[in-house]
Formats: C-alpha cells, structure tokens, sequence
C-alpha cells in the first residue's frame, strides 16, 4: 500500500506543477498554445499505446469499446454543464475536468498493477507525469486569464491531485477482484474522456494561441511519449 501511495503521489503531483508553474507568470498565448500541443501528442500517444491497446491486451475489443462509449459521453455531458454554467468562457475548467476523468482511470490502472505483482509500469508513470504538466499549465493559464483567483486555482489542481493519488490507492485495494474486463473498461474510459477532451479543447486552443507550428509541436509531443514508452 506504501508503494502505491509514493508512486501514486509521484505521478500526480505533476498537475500541482503544472498548475504553479501556469500561475508562477503572465505566459504569453503562443507559449500557451505550444505547451497545449505537446501535451496533446503526448496524450494522443497516451490513448493509443498506455490506453486502447493495452486494455484491449487485458479486456479484450468489447470491454474497452463499452468504456470508450461511457467515457466519451461522460466528458461530453460534463463539459457543456460547465460550459453553460461559465457562459462558454470555461476553456481552462474544461482541461481540468479532462485531466480528473483521465487521471482517476489512469492512477486505478497503475495501482491495480502494482497490487498484482507487475510493477511499475514505467511508460504509463510517463505518460501520466509527461500529458498532465501541459494540461496543468494550460488550464491554470486559461482560467487566471478569466479571472479566477489565484488561490481558487491552487485548491482546485490539490483536489484533483489528491483524488488522483486516492485513485491509486483504490486501484491496489480492488486489483483482486478486478477482471480483465474491469480493467479494459477503465482504460477504454479514460482514452473516451480524453479523445473528446482533445478534440473539443486542447487541440482547437493549440492551434488558435500556436498557428499552424501547434500541428509540428504536437507531432513532437507524441514523439517523445512514444519513444519513452519503450521503456516499460
């Protein structure tokens, strides 16, 4: 359980990070929109590698699908509640809520591996750490520029990391009697949230605040994701 809670801290610490460092200056929308495409790659290569594949390998195509479908349709309806209630000015809620649907879904994958025994799984550690920072960033610099106070957006990113680091915790306790199926379901959850994230938020604001460099930035970030998955 030990490990679980340092690992766990570990990887979602990087969105208290990213949040402080989102609030440490004013960052100019280009440097916003480039951080947001790298960090979009990087989940792009998330979905694909740490995600969709590996719960297909564990749950098998329909597991995943069905979590796909809840996931997708989950971001959705939360993503317009929020929007309606911050009268569509809520692009940085909107990242924030991306980054709690796919890290609780992420840390329980982790904390089920560690319970059974398969250790760390270094390209997901990665993953989570290296998607999360531009998440952060991004969303702690969209919401400051909306007018939310400081302290508010510190309070925020805590919750979500430290319902993260729970997340873990509850993935170790189930990893018993979590199926095969259970887990190609929370994976294919979170690669649905995120899917609909990206497309809705973190792509269109990349490319409004980067231009057209967001494309080559983006391209990188998947890069470098990938190649670091190899390390598992």
């Amino acid at each position: 359980m030990g490990s679980a809670l340092g690992w766990g801290a570990l990887a979602a610490s990087s969105l208290v990070i990213g949040a402080l460092l989102g609030l440490a200056r004013q960052w100019p929308d280009r440097a916003v929109g480039l951080v947001l495409a790298f960090g979009a790659g990087a989940l792009v290569s998330a979905v694909s590698f740490e995600l969709a594949q590996e719960g297909v390998e564990v749950g098998g195509g329909d597991a995943v699908g069905i979590g796909l479908a809840v996931g997708a349709f989950t971001y959705w309806g939360l993503a317009r509640l929020l929007d309606r209630h911050s009268g569509g000015s809520g692009a940085g809620t909107a990242l924030a809520l991306g980054a709690f649907l796919d890290g609780i879904p992420e840390q329980l994958v982790l904390g089920i591996g560690l319970a059974t025994g398969g250790g760390v799984s270094i390209a997901l550690l990665v993953a989570i750490f290296v998607s999360n920072l531009p998440e952060a960033i991004g969303s702690a610099t969209q919401m400051r520029a909306a007018g939310r106070p400081p302290a508010v957006i510190r309070r925020l990113w805590l919750a979500v990391a430290a319902i993260c680091v729970l997340a873990t915790l509850g993935g170790y306790a189930i990893a018993d009697t979590a199926s095969g199926e259970l887990q190609g379901g929370i994976d294919g959850f979170a690669a649905g949230a995120l899917l609909v994230m990206l497309v809705d938020s973190m792509v269109p604001e990349a490319t409004s605040k980067a231009g057209s460099t967001a494309g080559l930035v983006t391209t990188l970030g998947f890069a470098v994701a990938a190649g670091l998955s190899s390390l598992s």
